[in-house]
């Protein structure tokens, strides 16, 4: 198999995820994956080979991550690409919300952004190249009832890319973000036909969105047709929102 380089992807095994997996794979890319349990990480040996490269990694766990990602740092010195994908919800109305409802989401969504990039990014200084994104959300720029946890880490990536983004803007390295709206995986599927009509109401296209949409713009993001592009936050989400 030719390889075109590594690229490292959280979250491998979600809807959106075997995507962006699907996409890199069939381009003869190295994948560097990490997914939440042992199960997952089966699905993905079976899947895409042992040409590959596969971690399981808890997110909310900062110490187990800082192992691991210290371990894949110093194991994959030509990682290209960084894709930080992996996201989790633990909904509740903020005067209901406990704290480790709170303190877990952060961890999961925002914090381990924070680990990832700086574990790797210096391998992408040496290397004089990269291509770092992060993938937040609609409801970052809307806010969202009963989510104030999610939306915040959402939010909060949004800042701390772009300032990532100015850091490194001169060292060839291109730092974005993807904001989803509605997406068609397992949340979707799980909602009733009255749930899907009340959000497809408010959808301009009356349609969710596909995985590959957002797989399609991750990919443009990696390449260098997109060398000139940093510090954006893109929007995927049928018209929903327009900013």
């Amino acid at each position: 198999m030719s390889e075109n380089g590594k690229i490292f992807i959280t979250g491998a095994s979600g809807g959106i995820g075997s995507a962006i997996c699907d996409k890199f794979f069939k381009r003869d890319f190295k994948l560097v994956l990490t997914s939440s349990s042992d199960e997952k990480i089966l699905k993905l040996k079976d899947k895409y080979g042992d040409g590959h490269f596969y971690y399981k990694i808890d997110l909310s766990n900062s110490e187990n991550l800082e192992t691991c990602i210290d371990e894949i740092s110093k194991d994959h010195k030509d990682i290209k690409i960084i894709v930080n994908n992996a996201g989790k919800t633990h909904d509740n109305i903020i005067f209901r919300m406990k704290s480790e409802q709170w303190s877990e989401v952060i961890q999961t969504n925002l914090n381990s952004n924070y680990q990832i990039i700086k574990s790797l990014l210096p391998n992408m200084l040496s290397n004089k190249y990269g291509k770092i994104i992060g993938i937040s959300s609609i409801v970052g720029s809307t806010g969202n009832p009963g989510q104030s946890n999610y939306v915040a880490s959402k939010s909060g990536l949004v800042g701390l890319y772009k300032s990532i983004a100015l850091e490194v803007a001169k060292r060839n390295i291109n730092v974005n973000i993807i904001s989803p709206g509605f997406i068609s995986t397992s949340m979707t599927d799980s909602l009733n036909d009255e749930q899907k009509k009340s959000y497809l109401s408010k959808i301009p296209m009356m349609r969710f969105g596909h995985p590959d949409d957002i797989a399609n713009l991750v990919f443009f993001l990696s390449s260098d047709e997109s060398s000139y592009i940093t510090g954006q936050n893109f929007h995927i989400n049928g018209g929903m929102l327009m900013v």
